[in-house]
């Protein structure tokens, strides 16, 4: 038997359907998660604190395998993990539909100004002319992250007519790779980022990429805050360089205040929702880890392996 540690929340979604190897203990709470750890072989210890679930991989010396739902790994002690020889699975793709869906959002809030339409209902007043008049059609976007997230967002972009180029870190036809796209920032009408958060992609865009980029042009980030300089995106928004920008994460979060983003007109903040914009997760985190456990039996590789040294 393999001492599996479980939160008790996903317990209605597995229990009945694990495999007769697996030997369950669910925790309810921080107390309960910390005196299991040790004893895990296999893990799920994904908890609404993320401090406690980072203490107990830390505790969790027998840990073979651990699984999380969270796409973004950064936070975790990777070398930790690596050191003791731990399987690393997360959660990519799993969001991948709703945060595609978010980015086409953000994209029509601000080819259409729906702000301003927002708005204008809550003062009670009739508009006759229409806030934004961008088409999606005929645009192009640059979408920096090829992976399930940015692939998706291709997907749907694809047939509303918008030309999309994917930036890859491994070669495939028609994407640019990671040392060519910088020069071809002034030809897009749209910079979407679905980067994995890493040191080679802290503030990937900067200053000079913002002043590269076409002044009718808008980015969204769906990755990091700290993918962004915050410092200079702020300063292009405010003098007018870049259209705008759709954040669903920022640097840090929650973003406090008085942050100047909160009161820029050309930037939309949407606090970190995109991928809890949906109530799939859960099930679908649950039907990956019990495919993963039958491949972990058998030997096969697992699903969504995170490379511990690159962090994704």
């Amino acid at each position: 038997m393999t001492v599996t540690i479980l939160n008790a929340f996903i317990r209605p979604m597995l229990e009945g359907r694990l495999p007769d190897w697996v030997e369950p203990r669910w925790f309810a709470n921080t107390e309960e998660l910390y005196a299991l750890a040790p004893e895990a072989e296999i893990a799920w210890f994904d908890s609404f604190d993320l401090g406690t679930t980072y203490e107990a991989v830390r505790r969790a010396e027998r840990l073979q395998w651990l699984n999380t739902l969270a796409a973004g790994v950064d936070p975790f002690p990777l070398d930790q993990l690596r050191q003791k020889g731990t399987t690393l699975t997360n959660g990519a793709g799993l969001n991948a539909i709703t945060i595609a869906e978010y980015a086409v959002m953000g994209m029509l809030t601000i080819a259409k100004g729906w702000r301003e339409v927002v708005r204008a209902q809550e003062r009670h007043e009739w508009l006759t002319e229409a806030p934004g008049k961008q088409e999606l059609f005929g645009s192009r976007a640059l979408i920096i992250g090829a992976g399930g997230i940015g692939g998706r967002i291709s997907e749907l972009l694809r047939p509303w007519g918008v030309d999309v180029t994917l930036v890859r870190r491994t070669p495939a036809v028609g994407a640019l790779g990671t040392d060519e796209w910088r020069a071809r920032l002034g030809e897009f009408d749209w910079v979407i980022i679905a980067v994995p958060a890493t040191g080679d992609t802290e503030k990937m865009i900067g200053a000079a990429e913002l002043a590269s980029m076409k002044s009718t042009a808008s980015i969204l980030n769906f990755a990091r805050g700290a993918v962004i300089d915050q410092l200079a995106l702020i300063e292009a928004l405010d003098l007018k360089r870049i259209a705008a920008a759709f954040l669903d994460v920022t640097d840090p979060e929650p973003l406090p205040a008085d942050n100047p983003l909160w009161s820029l007109d050309n930037c939309h903040i949407s606090m970190h929702l995109s991928g809890r914009s949906q109530n799939t997760l859960f099930p679908r985190a649950a039907e990956r880890f019990l495919a993963n456990l039958d491949r972990w039996k058998r030997g096969d590789p697992l699903e969504s392996v995170v490379d511990l040294t690159l962090g994704y």
